[in-house]
């Protein structure tokens, strides 16, 4: 596709999306709503794809991830821990002559709204000074709207997977390390959407929750820790593996998916956040970026998150987060007592680093974390989490941004045009196949064509179409990034001979090259190409 500016791609993505049913704005015919975005037709079945995609991967192809479906509203104390509550803020301005209202650190790449030329930033408006937003929708539950009903749409998928941590022990009779995984809808009440979906206020996530053992348990069993090469995939999870193998494990397997359905490795940006940009809570944070026309922005954020979710939550709750390991117990037991010491010290040391960020009373950090180190040497402890979280809708929006090409193709007299082509990974595809008649006047095409679309239907997400010329219906199909049509011609009839009966045209999308093919085989000769 030849060179586009960042700004007439993103055009022609957004026009391409309305007319083709990929993304609509919510609620167009009232003037629509800011932030929020409904999926047509084509729009629905990509996300479905991207979300099945995930979670076969994430979830049904491994032994240690179980799956989790958690309300939206949870009780309000949960956003107490979490930290939400008190801190889920974004810094806010208000122009007082244009009376915009903007996130402070983005107003130098915000356009003003009476010169759109300039960013707020350049804008000589007067603004106000920066505060504080609570990004949660607060709403209520019960029959009386009262601060006692007070609660909040869910900011993140991740509290429900922490909250629930126990009973998924439990119930899946899985051993740490081992992993929750949720999809689910999420809402922040953003100051200034932007980007189309990129940045909306209500949208959904994918999120895995690894739950592993803290190092000096795995010390104590495997008698080291891994230390991980520092690029490249791991290989296949190892005892000896610490919080640093485990993060770059999940960096590497999360890359290796995006480059699964479509994503080359070359548009995207493996982040390491410096010491400064971290969470306090966090270990270390790796953000996956992405090369979007408008800037290269977050896809995933894969967080060393320690022990901070589950110790807050049982800190605010009263009930034990922490899991009995009879292997670490063992492996202690067994240990030299200065190795056992020394894992000790390491251990309490820094738990003590942990309560001091988490505000515990100066006078009681030290007892605390005394009271952990000696319960690890007894295999009692809260397991630390490597977290992987996604964006459902940002990786839907990369996928059409990466898809999107033109190129140039014969019309019906010959004539070169330009075409608009949609060049999705077959895995993500809406459509896997369109089966079109050659002609919609001729009975015996149509019956035909049906035919092969029944039996397709059961493997594939097929489209039957036969309206219009034959090249204006592959046009359409190229537009829904559709990567064969199957044309049903007289050859299939065997009006042109007994050798081509039964056969029909497939073109790929891609070369638009034609190929005949057996009806009969049809089905395995798509399936080997739809992988």
């Amino acid at each position: 596709m030849p060179e586009l500016e960042a700004n007439d791609l993103m055009e022609k993505v957004v026009s391409l999306c309305k007319r083709r049913g990929f993304i609509y704005q919510s609620s167009e015919i009232y003037g629509g709503i800011t932030g929020f975005w409904d999926y047509g037709p084509l729009g629905a079945e990509l996300k479905r794809n991207v979300k099945e995609l995930w979670w076969r991967q994430m979830v049904v192809l491994r032994d240690d991830v179980a799956g989790l479906d958690a309300t939206i509203i949870m009780h309000p104390q949960v956003w107490k821990a979490s930290g939400h509550v008190d801190t889920f803020n974004d810094p806010m301005v208000d122009c007082k002559v244009c009376k915009g209202r903007f996130r402070a650190d983005q107003v130098s790449e915000i356009p003003c709204p009476r010169h759109p030329k300039m960013s707020v930033a350049q804008c000589p408006c007067e603004k106000t000074a920066p505060r504080p937003f609570n990004l949660m929708f607060k709403t209520y539950v019960g029959p009386v709207a009262d601060e006692d009903s007070v609660a909040f749409l869910r900011p993140e998928t991740a509290q429900a997977i922490f909250v629930q941590f126990k009973n998924v022990l439990e119930t899946s009779r899985q051993k740490v390390p081992f992993g929750i995984a949720q999809i689910g809808k999420s809402f922040r009440n953003e100051v200034t959407p932007r980007n189309f979906t990129f940045r909306s206020r209500e949208f959904e996530q994918m999120e895995l929750e690894f739950f592993i053992k803290p190092d000096e348990a795995v010390e104590a069993e495997a008698g080291s820790i891994a230390e991980p090469s520092g690029s490249g995939h791991p290989g296949e999870p190892q005892r000896n593996w610490g919080w640093r193998a485990w993060l770059q494990y999940w960096v590497e397997e999360r890359i290796r998916f995006y480059e699964s359905i479509g994503l080359p490795r070359s548009s995207l940006v493996e982040y390491w956040q410096k010491a400064e940009e971290l969470a306090h809570y966090a270990r270390a944070t790796v953000d996956i970026l992405y090369k979007f026309p408008f800037g290269t922005q977050e896809l995933e954020g894969i967080a060393a998150r320690g022990d901070f979710d589950l110790s807050q939550h049982q800190q605010f709750s009263g009930k034990s987060m922490e899991v009995f390991d009879e292997e670490t117990r063992n492996a202690f037991a067994k240990l030299d007592e200065e190795k056992r010491k020394a894992l000790w010290q390491r251990f309490y040391e820094n738990k003590k680093v942990d309560f001091g960020k988490r505000g515990c009373p100066e006078d009681q950090i030290e007892k605390r974390a005394r009271e952990a180190a000696d319960k690890l040497l007894r295999g009692t402890y809260i397991p630390h989490v490597i977290e992987p979280s996604a964006g459902v809708d940002r990786l839907v929006l990369a996928l059409i941004c990466n898809a999107y090409d033109e190129d140039k193709a014969p019309d019906e007299k010959g004539n070169l045009e330009t075409r608009i082509v949609m060049r999705f990974h077959p895995r993500v595809a809406p459509i896997k196949v369109a089966v079109f008649p050659l002609l919609k006047n001729r009975p015996e095409l149509v019956a035909k064509a049906r035919q092969v679309r029944d039996l397709l239907r059961p493997h594939f997400a097929v489209f039957y179409d036969e309206a219009g010329a034959i090249g204006r219906r592959y046009r359409r199909q190229d537009e829904a990034g559709t990567p064969f049509g199957v044309t049903v011609d007289f050859d299939t009839l065997g009006e042109k001979g007994a050798a081509l009966a039964d056969t029909v045209t497939v073109r790929d999308r891609d070369t638009m090259r034609q190929e005949r093919v057996k009806i009969g085989e049809l089905v395995e000769w798509l399936r080997e190409r739809l992988r």
